[in-house]
């Protein structure tokens, strides 16, 4: 067998016999002991392992709860908070106030003008027989009264007793076309643990003015993000 070694040139050294050089010794006589070689930690392979392991167990667990209590993605099915928002958006939802309200067993009250997320179950008479979740926007907290005068939305309540108009006043959005009493009511007081919630496309959106007030433990969570088209992307 052969080696590829590079071996200096010259005249071919005469054999000699095999000599162990003596290990020079310390300033106080004592021979130095021969290098130690180093071993490979014993156990690594299965550590690294079972590092591996926790994480790919744990990286699902945290995106499951996050989705459940921090955010969560949704998208927009219909046309009835047009012209805020259009089929198909792609939304990011803020969770994480109404999972502390739980926490803390203190009410969770969005604000007015919130664009909020929430389960819906009285939908049988208008053709589901199944909890939907449902996107709308608040136009009334608990306790106020809100009715439909010539065509828009105007609520009572103890800073505004004669009225005022909240789709006057909103940061992001505006309603499209007049607003219209879907059932025949015109004017709805709410209790303690309810809002009124309305779709900004008035004449195609199915909302309070039909099923009712929503409770405030039906809420989800309050629109955060518009990530989708890039180009119309919005903080809300």
């Amino acid at each position: 067998m052969q080696d590829n070694s590079l071996q200096p040139s010259g005249p071919t050294p005469m054999p000699s016999s095999s000599v162990q050089m003596p290990v020079p010794p310390t300033p106080s006589g004592q021979q130095l002991p021969p290098p130690e070689t180093s071993q490979p930690p014993r156990g690594g392979g299965w550590r690294s392992a079972l590092s591996t392991i926790a994480i790919l167990l744990i990286a699902p667990l945290c995106a499951i709860l996050l989705t459940a209590f921090v955010f969560q993605s949704y998208q927009v099915d219909g046309p009835s908070m047009e012209s805020t928002l259009q089929n198909n958006d792609r939304l990011l939802v803020w969770k994480l106030p109404r999972t502390w309200s739980r926490i803390t067993r203190h009410a969770y009250v969005p604000h007015r003008g919130d664009i909020i997320i929430f389960n819906e179950s009285q939908l049988g008479s208008f053709g589901s027989s199944q909890t939907k979740q449902l996107i709308k926007r608040v136009i009334a907290l608990p306790g106020e009264k809100v009715s439909i005068v010539d065509g828009t939305y105007v609520v009572y309540n103890k800073e505004h007793p004669e009225g005022f108009k909240p789709d006057d006043q909103y940061a992001h959005g505006k309603p499209m076309g007049t607003t219209e009493p879907e059932s025949g009511q015109t004017t709805w007081t709410l209790g303690d643990g309810e809002i009124f919630v309305s779709g900004d496309n008035r004449q195609d959106s199915l909302d309070s003015r039909a099923f009712g007030p929503v409770g405030l433990n039906d809420v989800i969570g309050k629109l955060s993000w518009r990530i989708l088209p890039l180009n119309t992307a919005t903080k809300f």
